[in-house]
């Protein structure tokens, strides 16, 4: 049996992994800032991901009930959308504070136990759009590529902790992330594909896969002996990945202009 903790894990993809990894009989822990139903023998921590103070505190929780975290997924997140131009500065720096440091704060908890304990685990939610920046979604975007650079550049000095360090990166998904999206249509007048490209951008996700097609990817990857640092899901997103790196970035950026632009 492992002890898993997993952040954001009261809806959509972490509830989806919640499920699936207790169904397989692990220890799960469910954190998010609103208790909700959870899985049948799984716990619930209330933590806000951004505090670095009520990680810490989830974290010890956790090992005074079990001594030890075997994994930690870091899914906790949020949307926003908009013309840079027009993003209140403060909109943008919450879309980081969720996404990116509340991830680090998190990691930064955990590691110190599974350094210790000679092994772990950490497996980060970022997203295709790391990859393939979508215009207005564009401090989302950032906020996933910072994921990957994190994720990619820990895996190295943890290696010889035997902590093991990997980010999925989810292309279009069936949730309720749509609709919990942070959206601004400030300077449409001046940016007029900006409602289009939105609308365009909610149709593909509520078309998307559903949650737990993820939870499955991320429990092969938390039972692989030598996991890669980055992963996509799914065979259109995994192309889509592969055609970002090989084609020029010119061409590119373009494609992605004519899609969400």
């Amino acid at each position: 049996m492992r002890i898993v903790i997993i952040t954001g894990a009261t809806s959509g993809i972490g509830l989806a992994m919640a499920e699936l990894f207790a169904g397989k009989g692990d220890a799960v822990y469910c954190l998010a800032r609103r208790e909700a139903p959870i899985p049948e023998g799984a716990r619930f921590i209330p933590c806000d991901v951004t505090d670095e103070d009520a990680a810490k505190a989830a974290v010890n929780e956790v090992l005074s009930r079990e001594g030890r975290i075997d994994l930690l997924i870091n899914n906790a997140g949020f949307g926003i959308s908009g013309a840079v131009e027009f993003t209140d500065a403060a909109d943008a720096k919450r879309q980081f504070d969720v996404n990116f440091f509340g991830m680090v704060n998190m990691t930064k908890a955990a590691l110190p136990a599974m350094r210790k304990a000679g092994g772990g685990r950490v497996i980060n939610l970022s997203s295709v759009a790391a990859v393939a920046p979508i215009p207005y979604q564009t401090y989302y975007s950032a906020s996933k590529a910072a994921i990957n650079c994190f994720t990619m550049a820990l895996a190295n000095e943890v290696r010889a902790h035997n902590v093991k360090v990997s980010a999925l990166m989810p292309g279009d998904v069936k949730t309720g992330f749509t609709a919990a999206r942070k959206k601004s249509l400030a300077g449409a007048e001046e940016y007029p594909s900006l409602e289009k490209s939105v609308k365009r951008m909610e149709h593909d996700e509520q078309n998307g896969m559903p949650p737990a097609a993820l939870a499955k990817k991320a429990y092969r990857i938390s039972k692989k002996a030598h996991p890669k640092p980055l992963y996509s899901c799914g065979l259109s997103y995994e192309l889509v990945c592969v055609l970002i790196k090989l084609l020029p970035s010119r061409f590119a950026n373009w494609v992605l202009g004519k899609l969400y632009g």
